[in-house]
């Protein structure tokens, strides 16, 4: 019993391990789509939306992997949190890739035109966005509920620098309307990243769950 332990054991920290691989494919897609953005680099947006197969095809493969540890292993209940923690957290994390896609086919859209005004809480977004991500998926690592919920609050914070976004565009778009259109593509990637940070509460969510065996919600005030 103690050899079969030992194995399942050893493909629970696999699946863990390629989790955290598909989370850093994740924060460099978001990366690079917002950088893209920012530098109006139309190839590298394009790399990102073709690149996104690859992250939907790991999410599948560490899904199907789940799914035979669950049907080949006997896990326990403890086990079986942590594997539905993962299917959770893979799809959250491909949502997010979904999300990074969508601001470089934003960005595409956009092309040369000029932008009505620097970016700068847009990238703001998107540097604590994958913040928060990377320190979760650490939290889930370390089983780690209280650090967990302290990120999920931090979803606040972008939600301000949202609600900041929206509110100068919306006055360039009444001062000058012939910039509705790019300020209208730029609202669009601000909420990418704002649901971004949305998903990362959902898996800091899971990693209270996986820790407590409760399924709550850790910030369901908006800002």
């Amino acid at each position: 019993m103690a050899g079969i332990r030992t194995h399942f054991e050893q493909q629970l920290q696999e699946l863990q391990d390629e989790t955290l691989i598909l989370g850093s494919m994740v924060d460099a897609a978001i990366a690079a789509a917002v950088d893209a953005l920012k530098r109006r680099d139309l190839k590298e947006s394009e790399r990102v939306i073709a690149e996104d197969t690859l992250i939907d095809r790991k999410r599948w493969e560490i899904e199907q992997r789940s799914i035979l540890v669950i049907a080949t292993q006997q896990p326990t209940a403890g086990d079986l949190r942590v594997i539905y923690a993962i299917v959770n957290i893979i799809t959250d994390l491909e949502r997010m890739a979904d999300h990074a896609e969508g601001i470089a086919k934003i960005s595409l859209m956009i092309g040369q035109s000029p932008l009505p005004k620097p970016l700068i809480d847009i990238p703001r977004m998107s540097d604590h966005a994958r913040s928060m991500l990377r320190r979760a998926l650490d939290a889930f690592v370390n089983r780690d509920a209280e650090t967990a919920k302290a990120i999920a609050l931090e979803d606040d914070l972008i939600d301000a620098l949202y609600d900041q976004v929206y509110r100068e565009l919306l006055t360039i778009m009444i001062q000058d309307p012939k910039q509705i259109t790019i300020a209208t593509y730029l609202l669009w990637v601000a909420h990418n990243l704002e649901r971004i940070a949305d998903r990362v509460t959902n898996i800091c969510e899971r990693v209270v769950y996986t820790v407590t065996g409760r399924m709550e919600e850790i910030n369901v005030s908006k800002y």
